[in-house]
């Protein structure tokens, strides 16, 4: 009986979380996240003459060792707590999760530590990507066999590659 009452008296007095103010700091640095990764794309097109798809790539590598940078100095920790869940943009996310299971687990060793702990992180989201392109090459296929949409490979591919960026 003691825990029920104590459970009503916490419930009471705990602070409720402000979704909508929460919603708006993460899609504000969410988005500035984004905003900054677009600007590297276009630096990497204008001043230093790459094709987009390439200063793609380069953009989305700055942002992941940036990223893990900030994380091994624990700057992207302090940066999270006032960003929320707009620091967690996809990519920044992974790259946070998989330094920070990597400077967690050095002290078993590269192999028994880093290296296991990387694998079970990354496991579960190469699972689930390959998993997902299975359902939806199947699902694209009925979708051309039935002909309800008639697209070659070479458009499905260049219509994929915009959809990333």
């Amino acid at each position: 009986m003691k825990t029920k009452k104590y459970d009503e008296v916490i419930q009471k007095h705990a602070i409720k979380p402000n979704y909508f103010k929460n919603a708006l700091v993460s899609f504000f640095f969410g988005g500035l996240i984004c905003v900054f990764g677009q600007a590297l794309i276009e630096i990497n097109v204008h001043w230093l003459g790459y094709v987009r798809e390439t200063a793609s790539t380069l953009a989305t590598v700055t942002i992941i060792l940036i990223t893990s940078i900030l994380t091994g100095l624990g700057v992207y920790d302090d940066f999270g707590q006032i960003a929320k869940a707009g620091a967690f943009v996809p990519i920044t996310g992974f790259a946070n999760s998989l330094t920070s299971a990597a400077l967690e687990s050095k002290s078993e060793g590269v192999v028994l530590g880093i290296a296991t702990n990387l694998f079970k992180l990354a496991g579960a989201v190469i699972v689930f990507a390959v998993i997902s392109a299975y359902v939806f090459g199947i699902i694209r296929y009925y979708l051309i066999e039935f002909g309800i949409v008639q697209m070659t490979s070479e458009e499905a591919i260049k219509m994929i590659i915009l959809t990333l960026r």
